[in-house]
């Protein structure tokens, strides 16, 4: 500290920044001085002023998020779950890599069998999307048409007894080669189909069996060493004499 002292040493003096040692000297100083006592005495009484008014408002707290305790807190955390994750990623790569091939064959394991059967009749006689390739003119038409295109061991049901005739067939391809849709109709419009097509290595010949469908049913199985499905809605299908017919059909 300079002697005499400077105005920044009177206003430490007035803010109680010196040490004791440091104050005295002051103190010894301005005792001496009485214009500098004066002054020293309203930087005082000002500085009393300034806090007192000061005191009336409440600083607000500092936000959680500018502390920087929590900050290096937030970073550590952050960094903590970026490892997480990064181990996690390179686990489901690991887990992926290693059961894809076995989620492949239970996937081709547990198709339901016929699908296409029924993905046919919603694209030609629900949504209208297709038409037909053939159209029943006179009796055998259809089934000579069949005959052509899937086998010349395949054969349409006769459907006269559950009130049901042939009116029309359409080709889809399959990876199995062409496959052939026939629809049936009763005088009442309605509408079932005979879907056929060979046999495929996950179900090469198939048990009589069933599925549905968002309201459609599929009716299945092998006859001639031919894959077969009855399509329909679930009322239409179940006709007691429709149900005696595919019965036979095996």
């Amino acid at each position: 500290m300079r002697i005499p002292p400077n105005e920044h040493d009177l206003h430490a003096y007035v803010d109680n920044q010196l040490n004791d040692h440091e104050r005295a000297i002051i103190e010894r100083y301005i005792a001496q001085q009485p214009q500098i006592a004066r002054q020293v005495q309203t930087w005082q009484w000002e500085a009393r002023h300034l806090r007192t008014a000061l005191s009336e408002f409440q600083l607000p707290l500092l936000p959680e998020r500018l502390d920087p305790a929590f900050i290096r807190a937030r970073h550590v955390q952050r960094s903590r779950l970026r490892l997480k994750l990064a181990a996690c990623f390179v686990l489901c790569v690991g887990l992926s890599s290693a059961g894809g091939w076995q989620m492949h064959d239970w996937r081709n394991q547990n198709v339901a069998p016929m699908g296409d059967a029924i993905e046919a009749y919603k694209l030609m006689v629900v949504d209208g999307s297709i038409g037909a390739d053939v159209v029943q003119h006179q009796p055998d038409t259809l089934n000579n048409w069949l005959n052509q295109h899937v086998g010349s061991d395949a054969r349409l049901p006769d459907l006269q007894s559950a009130g049901f005739s042939p009116v029309s067939g359409r080709l889809f391809a399959t990876e199995q080669g062409a496959a052939a849709m026939v629809l049936y109709q009763d005088t009442s419009g309605h509408t079932i189909s005979f879907y056929l097509r060979q046999p495929d290595s996950r179900h090469p010949l198939l048990k009589s069996g069933q599925r549905t469908d968002h309201g459609l049913q599929a009716r299945y199985g092998s006859c001639h060493g031919l894959n077969y499905a009855m399509v329909g809605t679930v009322k239409n299908l179940s006709n007691p004499k429709l149900e005696l017919i595919i019965n036979t059909l095996t």
